[in-house]
């Protein structure tokens, strides 16, 4: 079966074709950070209006490298929800219209199961069962994970996700959006010695997270250096190394604390804050010495991509799951409204 998938949650345009026979055909990505950087944050209107320019370009884009036609197509899988409304009515509109014309079934994929999903594009995929965290710009999540569908929620951030807080503390230094990869980019040259921010909520119970408290600790940090004089190149390199290590150490905390609780030693780490490399150092580091492995998706796919939502809605098409006629999208949806499925369809795993 060979399942177009198309991605239009917020700022990025994914298309990727994906066979259960094949694996990953073929996928391509169209990024608006362009258009929202002047803004200093998304834009909800133009990102739909972006949106509706770039999609189908990118599904022909897609079949050609593919070497495939419409004919070709047996399923559309699109993200129904969560994200941006507008931009997500794009996605479906444009999605189920194909269906229509071709005559295929279509379904609407929760984004997140989506990047949950990502590392099963990998050759080394994980095994159910597993806790998984989703860290991205909208969400911080410890999901326990025993099949697709399966999902329990060990723990949420109670305020800004991760990727939220990156990019409000990179406003604060003066970065330019999106704030995570500068945060990290000028951390590397910073003094790790100069500063010690706070570790948010890591000597309570429970595996909630909370980054306001860091985030009013690293403005207080900023207004009180810039009192004395202009926040220097070294002063920004060495606040981010700061903040981005206490963000690490955080989330490091609570996904070894979050497989102890249940007894696991997988962990899949997914959604655009995994690609960051000094996360996945430390994980892999204190994870391995409790005899733990961490899972990632390629870094191509930490982000929204075109190829998470194919996969994700392959394995759902293939245990019979379709759309009825009207079309819904869901800007929150919770992951644990997902209906299971019994099983996980084997594919080559031939990814791009």
């Amino acid at each position: 079966m060979n399942v177009l998938g198309i991605e239009t949650s917020c700022d990025e345009t994914g298309v990727a074709l994906y066979s259960t026979e094949r694996g990953l055909l073929a996928h391509t990505l169209y990024s608006q950070i362009a258009v929202h950087r002047e803004y200093g944050g998304v834009v909800p209107e133009l990102a739909s209006r972006d949106h509706v320019r770039k999609t189908l370009p990118l599904v022909q884009e897609v079949l050609d490298c593919a070497k495939l036609t419409a004919k070709d197509i047996d399923a559309v899988a699109y993200t129904a929800g969560p994200g941006l409304v507008g931009a997500l009515m794009v996605g479906a509109t444009i999605s189920r219209s194909l269906a229509l014309g071709w005559g295929v079934p279509a379904l609407g994929v929760h984004h997140m199961e989506g990047h949950l999903l990502a590392p099963m594009l990998e050759e080394d995929r994980p095994e159910f069962p597993f806790v998984a965290l989703l860290v991205s710009g909208g969400h911080t999540q410890l999901v326990r994970v025993d099949g697709i569908g399966e999902y329990q929620i060990l723990g949420e951030s109670l305020d800004d996700a991760a990727g939220e807080a990156f990019d409000k503390a990179a406003k604060m230094l003066g970065l330019p959006y999106p704030g995570g990869p500068q945060i990290a980019r000028i951390a590397e040259d910073g003094d790790p010695k100069r500063f010690n921010f706070p570790r948010p909520m890591i000597n309570r119970p429970g595996l909630d997270f909370s980054f306001s408290g860091l985030k009013t600790h690293t403005l207080t940090t900023v207004r009180a250096l810039e009192a004395e004089a202009p926040l220097t190149d070294q002063d920004k390199s060495d606040i981010a190394r700061a903040f981005e290590e206490a963000v690490v150490s955080t989330l490091v905390i609570k996904c070894r604390r979050a497989l102890e609780q249940e007894n696991l030693h997988r962990l899949v780490m997914a959604g655009g804050v995994s690609a960051n490399r000094n996360l996945r150092k430390q994980l892999a580091e204190t994870l391995g010495k409790q005899g733990s492995e961490v899972f990632y998706p390629a870094p191509q796919f930490c982000t929204d991509n075109g190829a998470m939502i194919a996969y994700a809605g392959a394995q759902r098409l293939a245990a019979g799951q379709v759309d009825g006629t009207e079309v819904q999208v869901r800007p929150r949806w919770p992951m644990t409204e997902l209906p299971p499925i019994l099983a996980v369809p084997e594919a080559s795993g031939d990814a791009l």
